[in-house]
């Protein structure tokens, strides 16, 4: 197929979601290289990617750009053998299974904790804010985890488990402000190394440790956005960790994206080059695999929250690149740059979803009271 023919194609595709090549809305593709088109019907959203990295195309608001492109399902029509090859693998084999379990965290969240330090707030967690009444994104993330140990009841004395504490700012925000014990658990080496250090004189223990070696009481436990990692084929043994290790009368809470579809895997170029081995679990992936082990106490969706999350992200990377410039490329910024205002859009056009799920093993006797 020619070029000409391939651009028309593609074009044919934008059209459904109101969008152009260089017509000049800021939501239009800018064209740099003809070869994109070719490129796109050959290798997909993983092709699409790579070509914006590369400076093939450019976009003024790429949020929007992908917005629209999800909310017409466009992706659903250029499907390549790679592709396929692709969502079989993920679908038939264990990606989380050995040292695949710590591969998100050496190739994600290992990158430089320079870059986190400047891109999210001062007590950098990586999750999404809580904006209801929020106006900076230090407040939103403040409130989020106010929330959170508001939802799990925390009083004076209780021992609890982070599983996936990032650099430690929720445990650490629990010990100062709770008054409880914290066991945080993370598969990334420098999260550890940062997050002993942000917890040091505190009643915190930071390990390098995956969750499925968990098995100690805790009186609370929760997670926020470490989930998503844990691969549709280890749902069940996750639930499983979480109940032996939650004592009775406990509570357990999920903060995780959801998709709205039941899916093994992510895309293609989001696996390559940001969540390795990832994949978002569906509400019937959740509720399955909860089935015979917990009580669902509460479910809490506030997605709207994490499309601002993400623009501010996205603003606080950009106005600090002068920082980071010396120790990151210019297709580093341009990778980072299309990660997060693609999730934006995930988040925007519905298809990702932001719940908080309370969970106990169904002894409460009904005395649970759900809070926002």
């Amino acid at each position: 197929m020619s070029s000409e023919l391939y651009k028309k194609k593609i074009s044919e595709l934008l059209q459904h979601a109101d969008v152009s090549v260089d017509r000049g809305e800021p939501w239009d593709m800018q064209v740099h290289n003809p070869k994109l088109y070719g490129r796109i019907i050959g290798q997909g959203t993983l092709g699409l990617g790579e070509a914006y990295m590369d400076g093939w195309w450019d976009c003024d608001r790429l949020d929007e750009f992908f917005t629209r492109v999800l909310r017409a399902n466009i992706a659903k029509q250029v499907h390549t053998v790679k592709d396929k090859a692709f969502f079989l693998k993920h679908h038939f084999l264990n990606m989380q299974l050995g040292k695949n379990a710590y591969t998100v965290g050496e190739e994600h969240y290992d990158v430089g904790n320079d870059l986190y330090e400047l891109m999210l707030d001062k007590r950098m967690i990586y999750t999404c804010g809580y904006w209801r009444e929020a106006q900076t994104l230090d407040d939103a993330q403040e409130a989020k985890l106010d929330l959170v140990c508001k939802k799990l009841e925390l009083k004076p004395g209780m021992r609890v488990l982070d599983i996936g504490c990032g650099w430690g700012g929720a445990a650490k925000f629990a010990a100062e402000n709770y008054g409880v014990e914290v066991v945080g658990v993370t598969i990334s080496k420098e999260q550890t190394k940062l997050a002993q250090e942000a917890c040091k004189g505190l009643p915190v223990e930071i390990r390098l440790q995956d969750y499925r070696e968990l098995n100690e009481q805790f009186d609370r436990i929760f997670s926020l956005g470490m989930f998503e990692h844990v691969g549709y084929k280890n749902y069940q043994t996750y639930f499983e960790v979480a109940k032996r290790c939650l004592k009775d009368k406990g509570l357990f809470l999920l903060h995780t994206i959801g998709g709205s579809k039941t899916t093994s895997r992510i895309d293609p170029w989001i696996s390559k080059y940001i969540f390795q081995n990832s994949a978002l679990p569906s509400a019937q992936s959740i509720t399955s695999n909860t089935e015979g082990l917990f009580t669902i106490e509460d479910w809490h969706n506030f997605r709207n929250d994490y499309d601002k999350t993400l623009l501010q992200w996205h603003k606080n990377v950009n106005n600090n690149w002068d920082k980071l410039s010396g120790n990151y490329s210019e297709r580093f910024q341009r990778m980072w740059s299309y990660y997060l205002m693609a999730a934006a859009a995930t988040f925007r056009s519905g298809q990702s979803q932001l719940w908080q799920i309370v969970l106990s093993k169904g002894d409460l006797n009904n005395t649970y009271t759900s809070i926002r």
